[in-house]
């Protein structure tokens, strides 16, 4: 049995997914493409969002989150996952707490993958970089 590009791209995000969160960096290389449509808004404020685009600059973008974030106090919470053939979105809310200030920020986001050929080959992360940013001002 084939499966449809639908199915594809959902098994491929929900494997996206579980690596995140397992912190699997290594495992998140060989999912992302060699080149990915990386889109979130840079922010000199927040070390940890800048422009990536090879697969081991996205992978490594987790692990980055976790050095300067307080891992005990991150949440994220999917409320809508939608499939559209090779196109995921989701969307949600997120919150954590800022390591080098203490201060918490919250807020709402929206995620668009690409699959193609079992590999995300677009991220484009939309979020509340305002409250991420005053978080991380001293």
């Amino acid at each position: 049995m084939t499966l449809t590009t639908a199915e594809v791209t959902r098994a491929t995000v929900e494997k996206f997914l579980a690596l995140r969160l397992a912190g699997d960096t290594e495992g998140l290389t060989a999912l992302f493409a060699d080149h990915v449509d990386w889109l979130l808004a840079e922010n000199p404020a927040v070390p940890w969002i800048r422009p990536r685009s090879t697969a081991a600059e996205c992978a490594a973008q987790g692990a980055e989150l976790a050095e300067y974030t307080v891992p005990e106090d991150a949440r994220a919470s999917v409320d809508t996952f939608l499939v559209d053939g090779a196109d995921a979105v989701l969307t949600g809310h997120l919150s954590g707490t800022v390591r080098a200030t203490g201060k918490s920020f919250a807020g709402p986001f929206a995620l668009h993958l690409t699959v193609e050929g079992g590999r995300v080959t677009r991220h484009h992360l939309y979020e509340n970089s305002l409250s991420i940013a005053e978080a991380c001002a001293p």
